[in-house]
């Protein structure tokens, strides 16, 4: 089985790549996931995916919306199970406040990053986040494509050497 590791060392389950093209991250928090019995079979199989997904606030509780795991075909057949539903942030009463207040200001959302497991346990991690503009995405791509011919030409003059 093919897992790559996340930033923080674990192996990740799914990563939202999309996210750090679409948003400048500011602040990155970690929150356990409240889940169901098929849900931890499926994400232990690797079938999940972060792309549409989204961290909302309700009534001071956190929940990821959006996010598809899809079910196993050997799931149990008495459990319906519905891939896209919302699941339950598990943090801290102080970090929910803080993100609410951060939330609250203009152009400010919550993300999720990547989805890894830490001592047998699904974390998730979520990261507060600045929509970028289009002239944003254009300027990062420049300095991407810039850094690349930077390392290549500094690849040839070493070998050359």
């Amino acid at each position: 089985m093919n897992k790559k590791k996340a930033k923080s060392g674990h192996p990740a389950i799914a990563q939202n790549r999309k996210a750090r093209h679409d948003y400048f991250i500011e602040q990155k928090y970690e929150a356990g996931l409240a889940l169901r019995g098929w849900e931890v079979k499926s994400l232990r199989a690797g079938r999940a995916q972060l792309k549409e997904g989204y961290v909302a606030i309700d009534r001071g509780e956190a929940f990821l919306i959006g996010a598809h795991i899809s079910p196993l075909a050997s799931a149990s057949t008495h459990v319906h199970a519905d891939p896209t539903r919302p699941r339950k942030l598990l943090l801290h009463r102080e970090e929910i406040q803080k993100l609410i207040g951060a939330t609250e200001r203009k152009g400010y959302t919550l993300i999720p990053l990547s989805l890894y497991w830490k001592h047998g346990r699904a974390k998730l991690e979520i990261g507060l986040a600045k929509g970028k503009q289009r002239y944003d995405k254009r300027a990062a791509i420049k300095k991407r494509e810039a850094d690349r011919e930077r390392e290549r030409a500094l690849k040839s003059v070493r070998g050359k050497g």
